[in-house]
């Protein structure tokens, strides 16, 4: 990737375009973010960048973490993401800004997505329901669980009930509508992982869509 910033999910809203069509849009408050951390091929093995989002009171940071935070000489930040960059040129205590984006462009989203709890097939997997009748006695459980002597047990990767969502999720190719310099704020267009205030991770688009 060549660019990235962290930015917080706002909500869905909707907009219009020139011609009154609606489009729905995520507004995400994409940084500043503050370099905390440049990371070397010669001291960690690899090259990134480390950054920094949202403020946080120094009282509720571990010894560790305050003493990262007083070496880059900088204020403490609540959220803390690396990016492995194609070539990193910021340094540490360099701000990041939404205008690393421009209208039209497209990027790729990370986020966690928001969680379900312990669901059935029907809504976990996309299942049918049976007969709904009096006379059916199986209605939303998962189906057969395999046959009998042979081979004597369940396959693995049987779909059944279980835990839902708050798994990481990547959506590619999402348009950027509009950019908002004085707010730090960018409308994407469609939905993003995750429920209102949490975390992202924005960079430019991998596979460059035709």
């Amino acid at each position: 990737m060549k660019k990235a910033i962290l930015g917080k999910k706002l909500g869905m809203t909707q907009i219009f375009d020139e011609k009154g069509r609606v489009i729905p849009v995520t507004a995400i408050e994409a940084g500043p973010c503050t370099v905390v951390q440049i990371k070397t091929i010669d001291t960690d093995g690899y090259e990134a960048v480390k950054l920094g989002f949202g403020e946080v009171k120094e009282s509720k940071l571990t010894k560790p973490k305050k003493g990262e935070f007083k070496k880059a000489n900088i204020t403490p930040k609540k959220h803390l993401r690396e990016f492995r960059l194609e070539k990193v040129t910021y340094s540490v205590g360099d701000e990041i800004k939404v205008d690393i984006f421009e209208q039209n462009e497209n990027i790729d989203i990370t986020g966690t997505s928001k969680g379900k709890g312990f669901q059935g097939v029907i809504k976990r997997h996309g299942q049918s329901r049976g007969p709904m009748g009096h006379g059916s006695m199986y209605h939303r459980r998962p189906g057969s669980m395999g046959s009998t002597s042979t081979p004597g047990r369940v396959f693995k990767g049987k779909k059944l009930p279980g835990h839902m969502g708050m798994e990481t999720v990547t959506i590619q190719n999402l348009k950027i509508i509009k950019v908002d310099l004085d707010k730090n704020v960018i409308l994407v267009k469609g939905s993003v992982p995750g429920s209102k205030g949490a975390i992202l991770k924005i960079r430019d688009s991998v596979k460059v869509k035709k």
